[in-house]
C-alpha cells in the first residue's frame, strides 16, 4: 500500500439531483419533468415499481441528510434545480414561491453547515410540458424559455451559489431516447439526436453570456460551466483502422459537447460528416459565434468507466437509419476487471488518462470530476452486526479512482475536486434503487431510513487527513 495526498484546497464532495431525491411532495399536477412523464408512461420498465415519485424524499427530509453531510464532513454538495418544479408558467418563468423557497432553504442550511453548494440548472428535468408542446431540446424556442428560467435562478440565489451548471450529462436523454431508441418515447431519429446535442451547446453558451450580463463573478466569485460525461473512449489495437473508429467515436459523444463548451467551437470535420448522412441540426453563423465568444468558466466531468471499441467487422445496414455505428463496433476486452452488478468495467486509469487530456488539448482548462462511483446491488448482504454495511468494494474503487486523478493533478493537470455519486442511494432511471451508490444507504423497508456506510466513515476519515492509502501500482506486475 502507500500513502496518497489529497491537496489543501482540493473539493471532496458528493453529488446528487434533484429529479432523483425530492420525490412529489408540493409538486403541483402540471409540474411533472421529463423524467415523470417517463414514469407515468412506461412504470413496468423502472425496478420493483420505484421512481422520482417518492425517491428519497429529500424534499422533506433535507435538514436530516444536510447533517449527515456535515458529519461526513463533505466540502461541497452538488444538486439540481428542478425547472419543471421551479416554475408555475414556463412562457413567463412565474416562479413557484413554494419551491423556490425550499431551494433557499437548502442553500442556506448547506451553508450553515460549511457545505459550498453547487446546482445543475437541468438534469434531465426538461418540463414534461415543453417536452410534449415543442419537442424539449429540439426547440430553438425551448432555449429561450431556459434563459427566462436561468434568470430568474441567478437572481435569487446567484448572492449565495457560486457553482453554476448549465447541465448534466447533456448527451445522456436523446441518445437513450432518439438515438438507441431504449427509453420512453422509444423514437428513433438521429437527426433530432443532434438537433438536441447542438441546441444544449448553445443554451450552454447562451447561460454563459447571462452570467457575464449579471456579472456574477465579479460580485460574488461565481463560476459557470458544464457537466459532461465524456466516456475515455480506447481501441482494441494500435493499428489504424482501429483507432480511427475510436476517434469518430470519441467525436460523435465526446467532442460534439467538450469543444464548443472550451473551445468554443464543433469540430470542422464534424460538419462534414452530418452532411454526409444528412443530420446536420438548423443552425446560424450567429449561433456559431454566441458559442464563440462565450466558452465555459471550467468543466465537471463524469467518469465511471472506459469505452473500448474496434473498425466495424461487418458491413453497416443501409436500410437503417444512420448511426455512429456506421463507423465503429463495440469491443469486449478479455480479462477485464467487472462491476458486475452495473456491467460496467472497472479501469481507474480513466481518471489520469482524462486529465492528461484536458491538460494537453483543452487548454489546462480547471475542471474536477463532478460524478465517479459504483453501483452494488443488494448491499444489504453486507451489513455487519451493528447494521452498518461493510461496502468496502466502493472504498477501494474510490481510493484507487481517485489515486489516478491525483496522480495527474502532481503532472500538472487543473483538476481541483473529486465529488464522489453519490452521497445517499437514490434513484436511477429504470434500475431505480436496484444499485446503490451512496456513502448513506436508504432502507426502502423502514420508512426510507439513513444510515451511514463504511464507506462515510472512512469518506471522514480522508477528508479530515487529507491523506488516504491505496494500492502500489509496482506491486505484483
Amino acid at each position: 500500500m502507500i500513502k496518497v495526498n489529497i491537496p489543501k484546497d482540493f473539493m471532496i464532495g458528493a453529488a446528487v439531483s434533484a429529479w432523483q431525491t425530492e420525490g412529489w411532495s408540493g409538486k403541483k399536477d402540471f409540474q411533472d419533468s421529463y423524467l415523470d412523464l417517463w414514469y407515468k408512461n412506461n412504470k413496468n420498465v423502472w425496478h420493483n415499481g420505484y421512481g422520482p415519485a417518492v425517491a428519497t424524499d429529500f424534499y422533506n427530509r433535507y435538514k436530516e441528510d444536510i447533517s449527515y453531510m456535515k458529519e461526513i464532513g463533505l466540502t461541497h454538495f452538488r444538486s439540481s434545480i428542478n425547472w419543471s418544479r421551479f416554475l408555475v408558467d414556463y412562457e413567463n418563468a412565474v416562479v413557484d414561491e413554494e419551491y423556490a423557497a425550499y431551494v433557499d432553504n437548502v442553500i442556506d442550511e448547506l451553508i450553515a453547515n460549511g457545505v459550498e453548494p453547487m446546482f445543475c440548472l437541468e438534469h434531465y428535468e426538461v418540463p414534461a410540458e415543453l417536452f410534449e408542446k415543442y419537442g424539449g431540446w429540439e426547440s430553438k424556442h425551448v432555449i429561450e424559455l431556459f434563459i427566462k428560467y436561468a434568470e430568474k435562478v441567478f437572481d435569487r440565489y446567484g448572492d449565495r451559489v457560486k457553482h453554476w451548471f448549465s447541465f448534466n450529462e447533456p448527451v445522456v436523454v436523446q441518445t437513450r431516447v432518439y438515438l438507441d431508441a431504449i427509453r420512453w418515447p422509444f423514437e428513433q431519429n438521429t437527426k433530432k439526436w443532434m438537433q438536441w446535442n447542438y441546441n444544449k451547446a448553445l443554451a450552454t453558451a447562451r447561460l454563459v453570456a447571462l452570467f457575464k450580463e449579471k456579472e456574477l463573478k465579479e460580485k460574488y466569485g461565481a463560476k459557470v460551466g458544464v457537466i459532461l460525461n465524456p466516456e475515455v473512449t480506447y481501441a482494441r489495437s494500435t493499428a489504424e483502422h482501429d483507432q480511427e473508429a475510436a476517434r469518430m467515436y470519441d467525436m460523435f459523444f465526446n467532442r460534439t459537447f467538450l469543444d464548443p463548451a472550451i473551445k468554443g467551437e464543433f469540430p470542422e470535420e464534424l460538419f462534414i460528416l452530418m452532411e454526409k448522412h444528412d443530420i446536420t441540426p438548423a443552425h446560424s453563423q450567429k449561433e456559431l459565434q454566441i458559442i464563440k465568444e462565450n466558452t465555459v468558466d471550467y468543466v465537471g466531468l463524469n467518469l465511471y468507466f472506459p469505452h473500448r471499441v474496434k473498425a466495424r467487422t461487418s458491413a453497416w445496414n443501409d436500410s437503417i437509419p444512420f448511426h455512429p455505428e456506421y463507423y465503429y463496433e463495440k469491443f469486449e476486452l478479455p480479462g477485464k476487471k467487472m462491476n458486475p452488478y452495473r456491467g460496467w468495467e472497472i479501469y481507474p486509469k480513466i481518471m489520469f488518462d482524462m486529465a492528461m487530456r484536458m491538460k494537453d488539448e483543452y487548454g489546462n482548462i480547471e475542471w474536477f470530476i463532478a460524478e465517479n462511483g459504483m453501483g452494488v446491488e443488494n448491499e444489504h448482504r453486507f451489513k455487519n452486526e451493528e447494521g452498518i454495511i461493510q461496502d468496502d468494494y466502493r472504498i477501494e474503487f474510490i481510493s484507487e479512482h481517485l489515486k489516478w486523478l491525483l496522480k495527474a493533478v502532481e503532472q500538472g493537470a487543473n483538476c481541483t475536486g473529486y465529488m464522489l455519486w453519490a452521497f445517499s442511494d437514490n434513484v436511477s432511471p429504470m434500475n431505480a434503487f436496484k444499485n446503490r451508490y451512496g456513502l448513506v444507504s436508504i432502507d426502502l423497508e423502514n420508512d426510507r431510513n439513513r444510515s451511514l456506510k463504511k464507506s462515510a466513515h472512512w469518506y471522514k476519515d480522508i477528508i479530515k487527513a487529507r491523506q488516504f492509502e491505496a494500492l502500489d501500482d509496482r506491486v505484483n506486475k
